[in-house]
C-alpha cells in the first residue's frame, strides 16, 4: 500500500472539509500529506480554512482513524482511488465535485469505453421491470458497463438483468463496503463482485443516513457517458441523479408513461424539459450516441494516413498511449498543445477516420 494513503484518507477525515476544499488544501500545499505538514500560521492563510479545522490538520489525531481505514482496505482487497491518480476514472475526475477518494471492489473497468446508468423508483411497476429488462437485453452486444445504485426496484432489476444478460455492472452504493443495504441486496452484490464491482466514496463503518444516496447520485453520473431513467415521481433520487448528469453534460434518457401514472411523471418531466431524450429501446440510445455499430472494426494504422503533421502524430501518440477513451483537457495537457489549436486538429483527425469522438469530451483511435 502506497505510503502517502495515510494522508489522501485522512483529508477525507477532516471537519467540515468537503471534496472542494480539500483540493483547494492540496493545490496550495502541493500533496496531502504537504497539508499535514504545513504550519497552523500558513494553514490559517488558505481559502475556507478557519481556526479549528487548521488546529485539526496540526494536531493529527484524525490520521488514527485513517491507519485503520487503511487495515480494512487491506483485509478486504479494496483499491483506493485518489482523484489525482492515474488510474482514478476519467470520466468521474472531470467533474467538479468529485470525490477525492472512491473506494472500489470488484472486476469491471470504471473507465470502460461505454458506460450506461440505469436509475428509477425504488416501487418498480411489472411495466418498468420489463422496460429495464428490455433495454439491457438490447444492449447485450453493445459492451456497455451498467452502473445503478443496488437500491430496491428498478437500481436492483438493473442489475440482476446486465448479469443474466453477462454484461459487468457496478453498484454505486451510500455507505461503506463493509456493509450492505439493503441487506437483502448481500447475495446480488457477491454476485456482481464476479462481473462488475461495488464502489463508494464513504469510510468503513459509516452510518446509513438519508443524505448520503445524494451524494451517491453524482458518482453515479460522473461514471457514466449516458443515464437512462426508466420510472420515477416527479422528485425523487433518480431526478436528482439526471438533473447532476444533465448539468455534467451527460446524455440523459427517460422512458415515458401514462399522465396518470404516478411513476412516469419524472419520466415525462425530464422529456418536457428538453433534460432527457424519449426513449423506448435500447435501439433509440445506441443510434443517438452513435453505438449501433457493435462491431470491432480493425484499427487504422497511423502509417495509413502519412499526412499527419508534427501536432498530429503527438494526438495520435498520446491515445495510443492509453487503453480507453481520453478527455480532450488531458489531451491539450500530454500533447502540450492549446485548447483552441488541438480542437482544430482533432477535427481534423476525425474527419479522417483516424479517431472518434465520444460522449463527454472523449476521445479515442
Amino acid at each position: 500500500m502506497e505510503s502517502d494513503l495515510l494522508y489522501k484518507i485522512g483529508l477525507t477525515l477532516i471537519d467540515h472539509v468537503g471534496h472542494i476544499t480539500s483540493k483547494t488544501l492540496i493545490s496550495y500545499c502541493g500533496s496531502a500529506e504537504a497539508v499535514f505538514k504545513e504550519s497552523k500560521q500558513r494553514l490559517l492563510k488558505i481559502p475556507d480554512i478557519g481556526e479549528i479545522t487548521a488546529e485539526a490538520i496540526v494536531r493529527q489525531e484524525i490520521l488514527h482513524f485513517a491507519e485503520k481505514e487503511i487495515k480494512f482496505i487491506e483485509q478486504n482487497q479494496v483499491t483506493p482511488l485518489f482523484y489525482l491518480d492515474k488510474n482514478y476514472p476519467l470520466r468521474l475526475k472531470q467533474c467538479p465535485d468529485c470525490p477525492v477518494m472512491l473506494y472500489y471492489k470488484g472486476s469491471a473497468d470504471l473507465d470502460a469505453a461505454r458506460i450506461v446508468a440505469i436509475v428509477g423508483t425504488r416501487n418498480a411497476t411489472p411495466y418498468g421491470k420489463k422496460m429495464s429488462h428490455d433495454i439491457i437485453e438490447g444492449l447485450k452486444d453493445s459492451g456497455v458497463l451498467i452502473i445503478s445504485g443496488l437500491a430496491y426496484g428498478i437500481d436492483a432489476e438493473s442489475h440482476k438483468s446486465a448479469l443474466k444478460f453477462g454484461l459487468p455492472t457496478v453498484g454505486v452504493i451510500g455507505h461503506g463496503l463493509d456493509t450492505m443495504y439493503p441487506a437483502e441486496h448481500n447475495n446480488l452484490a457477491k454476485k456482481m463482485l464476479e462481473n462488475g464491482g461495488l464502489a463508494s466514496d464513504f469510510l468503513s463503518n459509516t452510518k446509513l443516513s438519508p443524505e448520503n444516496f445524494p451524494k451517491r447520485n453524482r458518482i453515479i453520473a460522473g461514471l457514466s457517458d449516458a443515464i437512462i431513467v426508466v420510472e420515477s415521481k416527479a422528485k425523487g433520487g433518480a431526478i436528482i441523479t439526471a438533473d447532476i448528469a444533465f448539468s455534467y453534460s451527460r446524455d440523459v434518457f427517460a422512458v415515458p408513461g401514462r399522465s396518470e401514472d404516478a411513476y412516469s411523471q419524472g419520466c415525462n418531466l425530464l422529456i418536457r424539459q428538453n433534460k432527457a431524450s424519449l426513449i423506448q429501446s435500447a435501439d433509440d440510445m445506441l443510434n443517438s450516441l452513435g453505438w449501433k455499430d457493435t462491431k470491432k472494426k480493425p484499427k487504422k494504422q497511423t502509417y495509413l494516413f502519412p499526412e499527419l503533421n508534427p501536432q498530429e502524430e503527438i494526438i495520435v501518440k498520446v491515445l495510443q498511449s492509453k487503453n480507453t477513451p481520453v478527455h480532450i483537457d488531458d489531451i491539450a495537457l500530454m500533447a502540450n498543445l492549446s485548447p483552441g489549436n488541438l480542437s482544430t486538429h482533432l477535427l481534423t483527425l476525425e474527419f479522417a477516420g483516424v479517431l472518434k469522438s465520444l460522449p463527454g469530451k472523449m476521445y479515442s483511435l
